[in-house]
């Protein structure tokens, strides 16, 4: 695979599209310091996927884009390309059948960057894996750039060790490893998350096992309380059918006695009915009589109005007539003095006709005069346009000259700036400071055995932090369970809270004892403990009286109304001790019993008195026969045995196990804050262990910060100690160009000099030429003046003339207009006039037929029949009120009738409600029965009372309670959780089994490795003891490894040129250590030559002997290797079979030109052929 073309667009100095072919094995890349020839260099590293700026001699990856120039603007895309010659099929994989490929990366300036293969978007591993293995890569030993030989040989051996492995091909096993280690790391996290859950899942399976048993417990009481709660459903139905048929016969009797009575009111409604028909008609007569007098009231006014508007029209017809004749003669003199003005503009219209036919003869003849003067006037100032043009030019030309010689002499100042500058640089070069290269070396040594001290304290700490994270882990797993034990313990404790909470749920009772001030008030089984195992016997005894309540005034109580619940209540206010019990060879269940409250020790005794423990049923049927009247036995169980009598307990109240949950309630307490403080330390230990993990943790970060930047400081002592090796050989180079500089300012000023008289003596001819035309240019000036003059006089008389005919036009127009508008003013005048005098003459007749008399006659006789109307009407007011006293005589009757139906009609609402109700629940415990078969839940009912099973689901409600919170879901998870469990033990299997196979790759990869590693080591070791003598005309070099293991260990160069034998590589010269650089990459060459070969200057440390061998060398090693390479040294250019030129013609643009040497020679060869002949 070869090398065949590099294409730039846009990278550094090479902003225009760039092809720079290299057809031939050796290729010499040449040109003057700063031209762009190492850019060429660096476009190759950039494209084979560099990505340190600092590499690329910039500081950001945006740098290797063009950044403008004086002449030109900035680019916003860098594009590389390499075109491979790929023949002989040496790249392998998906690229193998392509003759050709091509390899580019672009780079935006928002950061965006792509490669491509053959145009195809690739990643830039897909790059490096071409060329794994070949030496070829963008930190590989293929490429020897400016300083990189003395890296080299002055590298770490660690660093050294990847050049050997590169040549080997080791890199892709190394990566390979890698990624298996990865991969292993991965796998094991992966089994250590597993384990966690395995160890998590097995403490879940035992804790849902001891759930699921719980579950299947509460299931079977809760198919038994689903049964019990049917047949209560079932029995409640019968009794609301029996109710609702009971309601509906009473309801029915009611309904016949309400008909009764409202039969009766229906007759008195029947006599009020005519009663109220007669009132209103009479109130209708008495309504009418009254329409009638306001109708004649009305009347009245009217007229009364009629002749009040008469007299106010007579007084304003008057007014108006008087109006209307000052009016009219206004209007006559107005139209008087309109005609007047009429016969005025009729005059000025006359005298306006003359003066426009005046003005348009003169303007006529003013107009004639103007053309000949414009085109007098124009042709004079086109003569003065071109002599001024013509003295433009010549004073162009004059100033370009002087721009030139401006521009001249500026370059001569940067000249002599330049050559002041040279001369102040080389006396200011800097002389080799030996004391602070061997101060550099000493410190290196000092820096070198720290950061091993360091990575041996590191190594220490990393091996205690598996213990500390393994304490941590274990530390916070006791903690988790501390906690979660605590949690079980508060959930019980809330469960138990709750079921004595719930026996205050009656919220008709909570009702009554708020009315009472009771609510608050202490439970008697709140005020009691009572010694273990006999909480059944007090609650047996005691039953509902164990739930009582305490009260100062017990006689209040018999004018409290009825509530709706069992409610026990006991006196406070007289306390004393009851009588003592009555047989002194038993043992009272008074003395089990604690009483905390003193108010409560009388009714206790009181309820207690002859009640006696004995400690089983067999011992008390054995005492029964001696017991006398009023004296009972009790056993733990709560059987209670009397002289005649046995009572089983079985626990059917409400309150049962209240006593032995109030005393659980009080352990779980004491364990929970027992719990609490142990998990509080629990947590404290977590973490401190935690703590401790975190400082290893932290005293890791910073060994690890403080070892990187030691080697940081190495790597700048290093770097160092190479500046002031290479800043001798810097001084002496850099005085060889300065007087080459010097020289070539020399020659370039004495040019400036001779350009600056040739200018000047050009310039004086320039200043003769335009005096001449600016005498000719100010002639032709003052002719065009005059021409001007002339022509502005007529422009005037003619403007003046066109502004007289203007005015006369206006003038004439205005009279019109004017005439125009009087015209129209007479004859809206005399219209008016004429409008005002007929509605004067309208106003005279209508005040002539005014007249009242009518008017007071009509209004005499309406106040006649007015009076009449009066006394009608009260006749008809006082007949209606007999009647209106009749009328509520019967309403009254009515209203009794009324108020003796309003109980009846309150009663048939009260039982239809009943039976509304009883239907309501009939069909309530329907809808509660619905899906469900009656006839087996029938035979279940004889004999069952509704109380019994209400008492059965207390029962077995106490009994679920009792189980505390059941997870129903239990057996569905325990299942899961196991089918979980498998799934989780296979995968820990499958991780185990990974594990073993990824450390046998390891295993695997390591073993190949160091095979071709050692043998890689061994063959480089002998071509660089057969290259070493070549280079330096004798002598001896190998490769020593630092370390038994060669995989981890270092390589070390050991050289000996002829007559030396040096302590240490370091003391060798600039050139001994580029050759010998050269010396190990060409070993490596040997071993496994790269496809081409990139030498940057390698040449500039060796004299000229050195150089002619070297050349030999890459002459003998160019069959099997392309070489491309930069240098100023004409042995070296020599050598090339192919010259690439690079200018930089324009500033900061490289240029590139190429030539081809051995058709120079043919061309050579050709041309001298004719001459010898």
């Amino acid at each position: 695979m070869r090398l065949s073309q590099i294409k730039l667009a846009g990278f550094k100095s090479f902003v225009d599209p760039t092809n720079i072919s290299l057809p031939g094995q050796l290729v010499g890349i040449v040109g003057p310091n700063g031209c762009g020839k190492s850019n060429v260099i660096d476009a190759l590293r950039w494209v084979l996927g560099e990505s340190r700026a600092s590499a690329l001699r910039g500081e950001s990856m945006q740098d290797v884009i063009f950044n403008g120039s004086g002449n030109r603007k900035a680019v916003s895309r860098a594009s590389v390309e390499l075109v491979f010659d790929n023949s002989l099929g040496k790249v392998g994989g998906q690229w193998a059948s392509y003759a050709e490929i091509s390899i580019k990366r672009a780079l935006q300036r928002d950061g965006d960057s792509n490669y491509y293969i053959n145009n195809q978007n690739v990643r830039r591993k897909d790059i490096t894996d071409i060329f794994l293995g070949t030496g070829v890569g963008a930190r590989a030993y293929a490429i020897i750039e400016q300083g990189m030989i003395s890296r080299i040989i002055e590298a770490k051996p660690e660093e050294l060790r990847v050049f050997l492995e590169e040549a080997a091909g080791v890199s892709k096993y190394r990566d390979r490893r890698r990624e298996t280690e990865l991969r292993l790391a991965d796998t094991r996290v992966n089994l250590s998350r597993v384990s966690d859950i395995l160890l998590e899942l097995d403490k879940q399976l035992t804790h849902l096992g001891e759930q699921a048993e719980v579950a299947k417990v509460y299931r079977e009481l809760e198919a038994r309380r689903e049964t019990t709660q049917r047949l209560l459903w079932l029995l409640n139905k019968q009794e609301a059918e029996a109710r609702r048929e009971r309601y509906v016969q009473q309801v029915e009797k009611t309904r016949n006695e309400l008909e009764a009575e409202i039969a009766k009111l229906r007759e008195v409604e029947s006599k009020l009915e005519g009663s109220r028909s007669e009132h209103f008609a009479l109130s209708d007569a008495v309504h009418a009589k009254q329409g009638d007098l306001y109708a004649t009231n009305a009347e009245v006014a009217r007229l009364e109005q009629q002749i009040a508007f008469l007299n106010e029209q007579r007084n304003r017809l008057s007014q108006q007539i008087q109006n209307g004749e000052r009016q009219i003669a206004q209007q006559q003199t107005q139209l008087k003095g309109l005609r007047s003005l009429q016969t005025h503009w009729l005059e000025q219209q006359q005298d306006a006709a003359v003066r426009v036919s005046v003005s348009e003869e003169r303007a006529e003849n003013e107009a004639q005069y103007l053309p000949q003067a414009e085109e007098a006037a124009r042709l004079a100032q086109e003569k003065h346009n071109a002599m001024q043009r013509e003295q433009l030019l010549i004073q162009q030309q004059m100033q370009l000259a002087e721009t030139q010689r401006g521009h001249i002499q500026s370059n001569q100042q940067q000249l002599e700036t330049r050559r002041a500058r040279l001369i102040l640089e080389r006396d200011n070069l800097p002389r080799p400071d030996t004391e602070a290269l061997t101060h550099e070396q000493h410190n290196y040594a000092a820096m070198q055995i720290e950061h091993e001290a360091q990575q041996a304290q590191l190594a220490t700490l990393q091996q205690q932090q598996p213990q500390a994270d393994a304490a941590r882990r274990d530390a916070r797993i006791a903690a988790q369970d501390l906690e979660r034990q605590l949690g079980h313990s508060e959930a019980r404790l809330n469960a138990l809270k709750q079921l004595q909470a719930q026996l205050d749920n009656d919220k008709d009772l909570k009702a009554w004892l708020v009315e009472r001030g009771l609510n608050d008030a202490p439970r008697l089984w709140q005020s009691i403990r009572i010694e273990q195992g006999w909480e059944d016997a007090l609650e047996a005894v005691l039953r509902e009286r164990i739930n009582a309540l305490p009260l100062d005034r017990l006689d209040d109580t018999a004018e409290w109304k009825q509530p709706p619940g069992k409610v026990a209540l006991f006196d406070t206010a007289h306390v004393g001790m009851g009588a003592a019990s009555s047989r002194t060879d038993m043992k009272p269940l008074a003395n089990l019993v604690q009483v905390l409250d003193d108010k409560a020790a009388p009714v206790l005794q009181d309820w207690l008195h002859d009640v006696y423990a004995v400690d089983d049923l067999q011992t008390a049927m054995a005492q029964r026969g001696n017991l006398a009247a009023g004296v009972w036995l009790v056993t733990p169980q709560g059987h209670l045995l009397s002289a005649h009598s046995v009572l089983f307990h079985a626990p059917d109240s409400q309150v049962h196990g209240i006593l032995a949950r109030q005393r659980e309630i009080e352990l779980l307490q004491e364990e929970s804050e027992l719990r609490a403080s142990v998990l509080t330390h629990g947590k404290e230990a977590a973490a401190q262990a935690e703590a401790a993990y975190q400082e290893i943790e932290s005293r890791i970060a910073g060994l690890r910060s403080s070892a990187a930047a030691l080697q940081q400081q190495l790597h700048n002592n290093q770097l160092q100690i190479l500046k002031l090796t290479q800043a001798n050989e810097r001084t002496e180079e850099r005085s060889t160009q300065i007087a080459q500089e010097m020289e070539e300012l020399s020659l370039r000023s004495a040019e400036a000099q001779q350009q600056l008289e040739e200018i000047a003596q050009t310039m004086a001819e320039q200043r003769e030429r335009l005096e001449q035309q600016q005498i000719e240019c100010d002639q032709a000036r003052n002719q065009a003046s005059a021409q001007e003059a002339a022509l502005r006089e007529v422009r005037e008389r003619a403007q003046h003339a066109q502004r007289e005919l203007q005015e006369a036009h206006f003038f004439a127009k205005t009279c019109t207009e004017k005439l125009t508008d009087l015209g129209l003013n007479i004859e809206h005048q005399a219209a008016t006039l004429h409008e005002q005098e007929s509605a004067l003459l309208a106003s005279q007749q209508e005040l002539a037929t005014l007249s009242e008399g009518d008017a007071h006659v009509r209004l005499q006789g309406v106040l006649e029949q007015r009076q009449v109307q009066e006394q009608l009407l009260a006749e008809a007011r006082n007949t209606l009120e007999h009647a209106t006293l009749n009328l509520n005589q019967l309403e009254q009757a009515r209203m009794s009738c009324e108020q003796k139906l309003n109980p009846l009609r309150e009663k048939v609402s009260e039982l239809t409600l009943k039976e509304q109700e009883a239907r309501l629940h009939f069909e309530q415990w329907t809808e509660q029965l619905q899906g469900i078969e009656e006839e087996p839940l029938l035979p279940l009912l004889e004999g069952a009372k509704i109380g019994g099973l209400q008492t059965e689901l207390s029962k077995l409600a106490v009994e679920i309670n009792a189980l505390g919170a059941v997870n129903l879901a239990a057996l569905d998870e325990l299942q899961s959780a196991q089918e979980r469990k498998s799934y989780l033990d296979a995968q820990a299997k499958d991780l185990n089994e990974a594990i073993s196979t990824l450390e046998d790759a390891i295993r695997r990869i390591d073993k190949e490795s160091r095979d071709l590693l050692m043998a890689t080591y061994e063959e480089v070791n002998r071509h660089l003891g057969e290259l070493f003598p070549i280079l330096f005309g004798g002598g001896e070099a190998r490769l020593v490894l630092t370390g038994e293991e060669i995989l981890d260990s270092g390589v070390q160069v050991m050289a000996h040129p002829p007559g030396k034998k040096n302590a240490s590589i370091h003391l060798l010269s600039g050139g001994e250590k580029a050759l010998t650089a050269i010396a190990l990459v060409f070993s490596l060459f040997q071993l496994n030559p790269a496809p081409f070969c990139v030498l940057d200057e390698v040449d500039a440390p060796l004299d000229d002997t050195n150089t002619e061998r070297l050349c030999k060398l890459i002459q003998k090693m160019s069959d099997k290797t392309q070489f491309v390479y930069i240098s100023h040294n004409k042995i070296t250019m020599e050598m090339a079979q192919q010259l690439v030129g690079v200018t930089m013609q324009e500033r900061g643009v490289s240029k590139v030109v190429s030539v081809d040497i051995e058709e120079a020679m043919r061309m050579r060869d050709a041309s001298a052929a004719p001459v010898a002949a």
